[in-house]
């Protein structure tokens, strides 16, 4: 079983994903650079969570 991620998490990820989809694909790393171009977050590990469920999210939209 995975881990449920917080609510900010998730909200400010769909933002990304709505206003900025062009950008954003089901690659990670790709994921990682384009939310700390979009974003203010300073800590690495929130850039990363937030990727990821860019990440998955993209994923779930292609299925």
């Amino acid at each position: 079983m995975g881990r449920v991620r917080p609510t900010y998490i998730k909200r400010v990820a769909i933002e990304l994903v709505r206003n900025h989809s062009d950008r954003f694909t089901e690659d990670f790393d790709h994921n990682k650079g384009v939310v700390g171009e979009l974003t203010d977050v300073e800590s690495l590990i929130m850039r990363n969570r937030i990727a990821g469920y860019v990440t998955r999210y993209r994923k779930q939209e292609q299925a």
